[in-house]
């Protein structure tokens, strides 16, 4: 059996209403999970952005980029592995006032996570970090120890290593239409 991986893959597409319910379609149709899901613009106006965090085969991760490619408002799709990609989430955690009323170990905690306070409210403090899954999560254990009251995280936000192949793929079909 083909072994999984983690997979990055990156959607561009028109901003359509009801898009977004296509594009999950795909893969609710072949049973798999969405690790991540983030939605923004692109570089190019009008032009919208999924990135999408799968564990699949390399084989179905072809299947499913190609069956993207066919949906109607979708320009193009590509897949990255893991070093292909430059990617960071974020994490919001609000913990009670009282965990810092034991001297300087939430302080210490923080810094050591290279977390920062982004608000201070009479019954709570609200603290941001930005890293992969694992340092987000190794934060949040550490913090569960002196209370939590609520938890977030972003899905992943990706930059591709290679020069972004949209921009490339434009141009070839301008040729063609030139031609």
């Amino acid at each position: 059996m083909a072994e999984k991986k983690e997979y990055t893959i990156t959607v561009f597409t028109e901003n359509q209403t009801g898009l977004l319910a296509r594009v999950a379609a795909v893969f609710t149709r072949r049973h798999i999970n969405i690790e991540s899901l983030t939605v923004s613009q692109s570089s190019i106006p009008g032009i919208h952005r999924f990135t999408i965090v799968v564990n699949v085969t390399h084989h179905m991760v072809e299947v499913l980029v190609a069956q993207l490619d066919k949906q109607v408002d979708v320009v193009k799709a590509f897949y990255y592995e893991a070093e292909e990609v430059v990617f960071q989430e974020v994490a919001l955690y609000k913990v009670p006032v009282t965990a810092f009323h034991n001297g300087t170990s939430l302080e210490v905690l923080i810094r050591k996570h290279n977390a920062r306070i982004l608000e201070i409210e009479p019954q709570y403090i609200v603290i941001e970090k930005t890293g992969h899954q694992e340092e987000t999560e190794a934060l949040l254990e550490e913090l569960r120890k002196t209370g939590i009251y609520e938890f977030v995280r972003s899905g992943r936000v990706a930059i591709v290593k290679p020069m972004e192949r949209l921009n490339t793929y434009l141009q070839s079909i301008e040729m063609e239409m030139v031609n």
